[in-house]
């Protein structure tokens, strides 16, 4: 007679769930443990090794180094090839350290980063906590946004959305991660108990700045190139009265920098189009202060207003 089974957990915005474990989850179990080692790894050598992996991806990696060069090139038109070619470069590096500080953040200390972080604006925080105001933070696809997150949670009980992994082993090791210092994830799906929480006067930190292919979308400027924009930012503050406000961050050589800005004013319009055009304005002013440290490799002008070609098209 076989054993009972426990009981499956199902996953909440507060709980990863129960995590798999039949055999055809093995591989991605061994990668996520060698993950987990690469976490726990002295912050100077994972800085090492990030900027050597950074510089593989960019010798074999030629369908992200194609894109991020194309949109280095849209973005950036006033810089001359050699300056765009540095640019590259750099975004290669930071994108390999990236991946430590992604670790490092869902499973490793960031006692090194708490030592030499400085954070700034946290005065319009404490300001919307006392008129007990939902409060939704935007910023964009950085590499350093999940370390950052971390040490932001360290200050402010912050909540966070995101796209659910394709792996099921992933999805529940991530999200476990995650919820080490978010005191809740919830997926793009989960609209509703994320307006929840923001008309309950929680933090949500979420990034509007790629193309998610939704319905909801318009075609609002980043760096003067019409991109598609999701309008979620816009519903979110309709529809809970939450404040909107940017949030900026940076590594600078080993240390971080954190700035929350003061909310966006007389937002929301009753044009999502134009609110949508002030989001990517505000990530674009982050975009300019760490240029290198953004996700260039995402593919974020793939669709394109009737008439335009894509540019990333080959010719």
């Amino acid at each position: 007679m076989s054993e009972p089974q426990s009981p499956t957990r199902t996953a909440s915005p507060t709980d990863p769930g129960t995590p798999p474990r039949s055999p055809e989850h093995w591989p991605m179990w061994l990668g996520y443990f060698a993950m987990c080692a690469a976490a726990r790894l002295p912050w100077g050598l994972q800085r090492m090794l990030g900027r050597l992996a950074g510089w593989l991806a960019r010798m074999l990696i030629a369908e992200r180094r194609r894109a991020a060069r194309i949109n280095i090139a849209l973005c950036f038109p006033e810089l001359d090839e050699a300056a765009r070619e540095k640019l590259l470069r750099e975004h290669f590096r930071d994108v390999g350290i990236g991946l430590f500080e992604f670790a490092r953040a869902w499973w490793g200390s960031v006692e090194p980063m708490r030592r030499t972080v400085r954070i700034e604006g946290l005065e319009h925080v404490r300001a919307l906590q006392e008129q007990k105001r939902g409060v939704l933070f935007v910023s964009g696809h950085f590499m350093t946004l999940e370390l950052c997150g971390r040490l932001m949670c360290d200050h402010i009980p912050l909540a966070g959305m995101y796209r659910r992994l394709r792996s099921p082993v992933l999805e529940w090791a991530v999200k476990r991660g995650r919820l080490r210092y978010a005191c809740a994830m919830y997926t793009n799906e989960e609209i509703r108990p994320a307006m929840r929480h923001l008309k309950q006067g929680g933090f949500l930190w979420y990034a509007p700045d790629q193309d998610m292919r939704g319905k909801d979308t318009v075609f609002a400027p980043f760096f003067g190139v019409p991109a598609a924009t999701i309008t979620a930012t816009h519903q979110f503050a309709r529809l809970s009265g939450c404040a909107v406000v940017p949030f900026f961050h940076r590594r600078e050589g080993a240390d971080y920098v954190l700035r929350v800005a003061s909310p966006l004013a007389d937002f929301p319009s009753s044009d999502a189009t134009i609110d949508s055009a002030r989001v990517n304005a505000s990530i674009e002013a982050m975009v300019r202060e760490a240029p290198s440290q953004y996700l260039w490799i995402h593919r974020r002008f793939k669709r394109r207003p009737a008439g335009m070609v894509s540019p990333y098209k080959r010719t």
